[in-house]
């Protein structure tokens, strides 16, 4: 997300024109680790990077950019420039020594006059910037959090020695550079801490290592919303992998059930073929079921044969050893109890016959595994 972020640079050179004009030349921006003020009065340490102001998008995107007197409580665009102009940047910035150096030329009388008194003697850069926490050491100061992604939008006078604005005129994503030394004396000004409310001045060291662990704490806290996230999305996977195996367990399922009719219909099949040597093409298969089958061929053979309370397997047996003793005997039928009398069978014939009864019996207990 982009927050803003307000710097301060001296006034390096200035001079008015024919037309009254006044043409300023300003150290924008430079490297290095710069304390910034938050509105709630908190301070961070920010790294200027030479990679990122030093870049293209920052050198161009400080041309042609509008002179504000002061920082605007907004961005200045097309639609609020006539409220907020009071001058333009030349297109001639460049990096010049370890700085960004532009070239400005304001036309608001009130603020040239401003300028020229002194009361406003500093420009501060107003600019967009992605604000990371990545803690480290720049030329021996510490930093917690480094700008990248720097987007210039305006260029503000500012009064000399300004530390920043009124908390009621500036949201929490806005910062401005501040001053580590007061004016008078060159005197360091101690940072401050808060504790249970009270504000205590501390050695600058201490303040960057507590604003340090505080960043710290905070990263802790955004990685561990980050862990619940994909904690989160780790779980919903997790229910539709379940989903998926219980919907690819039941394909499964159904594809063996599959196998069991196709097994079912294929015996089924082989059964009447061979039932109508006993039964004729007479004999009504439709609706009977494999064992009823069996049981007309055996009665007709056999017509005393009683099937009650007989099992499913002694029917199996009964009806096996009944096709072969009839074939090994040479009869067939041409129609129900009507068997004729054909001599030998041929060996041929039983090898056939035995190798369809160990086919059924194999198939029986496919159809038992796939259970």
């Amino acid at each position: 997300m982009k927050i803003q972020r307000y710097d301060k640079a001296m006034v390096l050179d200035s001079y008015r024109d024919d037309a009254g004009y006044l043409t300023v030349t300003a150290s924008i921006t430079k490297p290095g680790v710069y304390p910034y003020q938050r509105a709630d009065g908190s301070v961070q340490y920010e790294l200027k990077h030479p990679d990122d102001i030093f870049s293209d998008r920052v050198i161009k995107g400080i041309r042609a950019k509008p002179i504000t007197d002061g920082h605007p409580s907004e961005k200045v665009n097309v639609g609020n420039m006539s409220r907020y102009g009071k001058g333009m940047s030349h297109t001639d910035s460049r990096v010049e020594g370890n700085a960004v150096v532009v070239t400005i030329t304001v036309y608001d009388q009130q603020l040239i006059d401003q300028i020229e008194s002194g009361d406003k003697k500093e420009i501060s850069l107003g600019f967009e910037t992605e604000l990371i926490a990545d803690e480290g050491t720049y030329n021996g100061q510490a930093y917690t959090y480094r700008q990248t992604d720097i987007n210039p939008n305006h260029i503000a006078v500012v009064e000399r020695g300004r530390v920043g604005p009124e908390a009621s005129i500036r949201n929490d994503s806005d910062a401005w550079q501040i001053d580590t030394q007061k004016n008078e004396g060159g005197q360091k000004k101690m940072p401050t801490i808060k504790l249970d409310g009270k504000e205590f001045e501390v050695d600058s060291a201490i303040k960057q290592r507590m604003d340090a662990l505080e960043t710290k704490a905070q990263r802790l806290d955004d990685k561990e919303k980050e862990i619940q996230k994909l904690q989160g999305k780790h779980d919903a996977l997790e229910g539709q992998v379940g989903t998926l195996e219980k919907q690819l367990e039941e394909a499964q399922e159904k594809e063996v059930d599959q196998e069991a009719i196709d097994a079912a219909i294929e015996e089924k099949l082989e059964l009447v073929g061979d039932s109508k040597q006993f039964l004729g093409d007479s004999f009504d298969f439709k609706g009977k079921t494999p064992r009823e089958i069996k049981e007309s061929v055996i009665k007709s053979v056999n017509p005393e044969f009683k099937s009650d309370e007989k099992s499913d397997e002694y029917i199996d047996a009964f009806y096996d050893a009944t096709v072969s003793r009839v074939k090994a005997d040479g009869f067939t039928s041409t129609g129900q109890n009507n068997m004729r009398f054909h001599g030998d069978a041929s060996a041929a014939n039983k090898k056939a016959q035995d190798d369809k009864r160990k086919e059924r019996l194999n198939m029986k207990n496919r159809k038992k595994g796939d259970q």
